[in-house]
């Protein structure tokens, strides 16, 4: 069975040359909410040198809460905002050679375009502009929203525990976090039975990222599962 495993790379953790051994596509920071120019290129840079895909991955620019406060932007002002993010890294890709395959959005705009038809519509606006598959949650509103304008990726989380309606236990909430590998890899397994996932997200910025996402992988390895970019 085929599974891709991504990372939110580039958003200077300190860790992302020893990930990006272990993940088939990076998800890079596009340098609002976290990282910058030069992180851009070191993450794009080691994402060609181990065969990654890579994924757009733009935020709020919100740096004091790493983009993962919601904010209430106008239409025009959140459309611009993706669009701004997805050209530079796009461009960026460009001048080295690379290609960029997919968009994922950050944080608080994740989940809103997750939640909020409207927020999913004008973000669905700006990845249209370079025709991107869109990565998100199953059976949310970016997954509708998609729908004959570009292709949807369904994506679930190893590292994040789930609420019966299959939405994400928020951050603030007692215990939102799986850290046992084995059990990380029962909810992989899960997800691909149950919500049709095709890509699996491990973040980047956990204190624990690198051995959590070793274990994670050798786990999934070992349940006969083959690691393979959907892009």
């Amino acid at each position: 069975m085929l599974i891709d495993l991504n990372a939110d790379l580039g958003e200077g953790a300190g860790s992302d040359a020893e990930v990006m051994q272990l993940v088939t596509s990076a998800n890079v920071c596009c340098g609002l909410h976290a990282g910058g120019p030069g992180e851009i290129a070191r993450t794009l840079g080691l994402a060609h040198k181990h065969g990654v895909a890579i994924g757009a991955h733009p935020g709020y620019a919100d740096r004091e809460h790493f983009g993962r406060r919601e904010l209430a932007l106008g239409n025009q002002d959140l459309v611009a905002l993706c669009v701004y993010q997805l050209g530079a890294l796009y461009a960026m890709a460009a001048a080295l050679g690379l290609r960029v395959s997919y968009v994922k959005p950050h944080g608080a705009l994740y989940h809103q375009a997750c939640r909020d038809r409207t927020v999913a519509d004008l973000f669905i606006i700006a990845a249209a502009q370079l025709e991107l598959p869109v990565v998100g949650l199953p059976g949310s509103e970016l997954e509708a929203v998609c729908r004959d304008r570009t292709a949807f990726v369904r994506e679930g989380f190893a590292d994040r525990r789930y609420r019966p309606d299959g939405t994400l236990v928020p951050r603030d909430d007692p215990d939102p976090f799986v850290h046992n590998p084995q059990e990380a890899v029962k909810q992989v397994e899960w997800l691909v039975a149950d919500r049709g996932v095709r890509t699996v997200c491990v973040h980047g910025d956990n204190p624990d990222a690198v051995a959590f996402t070793r274990a994670v992988r050798d786990a999934l390895l070992g349940r006969g599962f083959t690691l393979k970019s959907f892009a």
